[in-house]
């Protein structure tokens, strides 16, 4: 991810809570993986469709790999503000990958990704004909384009 990448969209904002900090008030590493999936959740909110809208159509999203790279730490009380977008030519028939920032102020945090499969109810992998790749596609080429 490049800094002067202006195709991330913010999602949302989040006030760092004392029980996600450590001893010396630096949020515990695994808490940017819950901020990333805020920043998702709402970044397919923005799009049009909920994830539970999603689940309702069949589609399933499990993660299958992330990577977070900490540059700074995120502390008590701050406002981070969280960044997201789903890059067209990582949207897969059968899994796309989410990109991620975490930032205060113009500080940059934390960058990272999830990778997704797409499964079904049954936790079958969609190979082809995945129309909800096709949609997902779709609008997340629109925002690169209005970007």
């Amino acid at each position: 991810m490049h800094m002067d990448d202006d195709t991330f969209i913010q999602t949302c904002t989040a006030r760092v809570r004392y029980s996600e900090t450590d001893k010396m008030g630096i949020v515990y590493n695994a808490n940017y993986l819950i901020w990333f999936e805020m920043a998702r959740t709402e970044y397919c909110r923005n799009m049009g469709k909920t994830y539970r809208g999603w689940e309702a159509q069949g589609y399933f999203l499990p993660v299958t790999e992330s990577y977070c790279r900490y540059r700074y730490p995120a502390n008590y009380d701050d406002l981070v503000v969280l960044y997201c977008r789903a890059p067209v030519e990582q949207i897969k028939p059968s899994s796309i990958l989410f990109e991620y920032r975490v930032m205060v102020d113009s500080e940059l945090l934390a960058e990272g990704w999830t990778k997704h499969a797409f499964v079904n109810a049954e936790g079958r992998i969609y190979r082809k004909n995945n129309q909800f790749q096709m949609w997902l596609l779709e609008e997340a080429g629109k925002r690169e384009i209005h970007q």
